[in-house]
């Protein structure tokens, strides 16, 4: 069995957290919705340092909304500002939906946003306003995946409240995964004849086409009438072995009995296999012939590639679920992880991959939860990896141990197209083994003193 550890308990600071503030998940998630407008209440500078994350990886603009606290607000409250924060964005954007996220400051101080919704109501209910949906996301109770489940999950609670006629749709709760994941998920569903409801979809409104004027609100985004007639669809899809206990999916199923399959990520040959096999109990039809000839195509590039990375040693880091997907996708290959570290806690990432590596794993890797980079560098050192496998935010170390990061999740800013890198499906699996094959090939050229001109 893998053994799980935190951080050590004279840890006292943080140095290069392995996770990011709560908020910012809830405004990706926000952003993949038609019309949608992220909205932070609390001060300016969270808005300010969440745009600087997600503008670097994602290469887009990116306009966040503040309540813009300051130090009157945080004794007397900020309800005034809320108010009149959201009025500001109606006549600036005219958007669809506004998506008010919670934060540090408004969570310490009380900040009432049930009642200040209420409030708003009264007060403007003449006006022609848009959806407006709250989420609680402090950062110190949680990471960017928690903001991001939670955001759904409110979106869903708050949004769908009827009970809808069949609509014979497919909800699809991808977690947090890149722009080209949910096209490429939006094309599975067209060649299996699903129409699919996916939420978020931020494969437009985060990676949109070059345009002549300045758009303030991008096309794209789940429309917000496929989001309220979700409890009409025949199923739910949501990836992800380590989601909170409550998300999006289950209360469809508890409030209108919209059958939940929560598979992992589906990263690797087995666990595409499992999404692929709900696909055809969903939809009634069999994998097309070109997903059969996808897979068939991965599994020779197995036994291709199986020369140059069987029993290399690997560091996994990153969001619970990407972490769990790389490690059924590396003990595939023959890839020893044998350090898989996170930066969130009790989410059951130990169980996880011990379910996903069952029968594959030739060895049993170190599980960290609740860590920082410095707390993973320190184990690491001792485990001689060949390679690293996670974010940006791992570059510092890899370069340290001189040995190759293959970067993947979020966020990626030292490489150009981050938001476009696939990682699921049999497609998604083949381009990620290929860059794991030639960054160990890279490697071996880099350090030989002649070079192999063939490998």
């Amino acid at each position: 069995m893998s053994k799980v550890k935190t951080a050590r308990p004279n840890f006292v600071s943080t140095t290069n957290a392995c996770k990011l503030c709560t908020p910012l998940g809830a405004s990706l998630a926000f952003r993949g919705v038609e019309g949608g407008i992220p909205f932070l209440h609390g001060s300016q500078g969270c808005a300010t340092y969440m745009r600087r994350y997600i503008i670097s990886h994602f290469r887009e603009p990116v306009d966040i909304a503040s309540s813009a606290l300051g130090e009157k607000n945080a004794i007397y409250g900020g309800g005034p500002n809320l108010k009149k924060g959201i009025l500001n964005v109606m006549k600036k954007y005219e958007p669809k939906l506004v998506g008010v996220a919670t934060t540090c400051l408004t969570e310490t101080i009380g900040d009432d946003v049930p009642m200040y919704f209420n409030e708003f109501f009264k007060e403007f209910g003449d006006l022609d306003l848009p959806e407006l949906v709250r989420v609680s996301t402090p950062s110190y109770n949680g990471t960017h995946t928690d903001g991001w489940h939670g955001a759904v999950r409110s979106m869903v609670e708050q949004l769908c409240v009827e009970d809808h006629a069949d609509t014979g749709r497919v909800n699809i709760l991808p977690n947090m995964v890149s722009c080209e994941d949910i096209r490429h998920l939006r094309d599975i569903c067209d060649h299996f004849g699903i129409e699919a409801t996916i939420l978020p979809d931020i494969s437009e409104t985060l990676d949109g086409p070059a345009l002549e004027d300045y758009v303030k609100i991008p096309e794209g985004g789940t429309p917000i009438s496929e989001i309220k007639a979700m409890s009409g669809a025949r199923a739910t899809i949501e990836f992800g072995r380590c989601l909170p206990r409550e998300t999006g999916g289950t209360s469809l199923e508890t409030r209108f009995g919209v059958e939940n399959h929560r598979i992992g990520l589906p990263m690797g040959l087995r666990e595409s296999d499992r999404f692929f096999e709900v696909l055809e109990s969903v939809s009634g039809n069999p994998m097309p012939r070109r997903y059969e000839l996808e897979r068939g195509r991965l599994v020779d590039a197995y036994v291709d590639g199986h020369k140059y990375i069987f029993g290399k040693r690997a560091v996994v880091y990153g969001e619970e679920d990407l972490v769990v997907g790389l490690c059924a996708f590396l003990s595939e290959i023959g890839v020893d992880v044998v350090l898989a570290g996170t930066g969130s806690r009790g989410k059951g990432l130990e169980g996880a991959i011990a379910q996903v590596t069952h029968g594959t794993a030739r060895v049993a890797p170190e599980v960290r939860e609740a860590v920082d980079f410095h707390d993973i560098a320190a184990e690491a050192e001792t485990l001689a990896p060949d390679l690293v496998v996670g974010h940006s935010k791992g570059y510092r170390y890899a370069r340290e141990w001189n040995v190759p990061l293959v970067r993947v999740g979020f966020p990626i800013h030292d490489r150009f197209g981050g938001q476009r890198l696939l990682h699921l499906g049999y497609k998604g699996t083949q381009a990620l083994f290929d860059r794991v094959v030639n960054a160990v090939i890279e490697k071996k050229q880099a350090d030989s003193s002649i070079g192999y001109g063939y490998i």
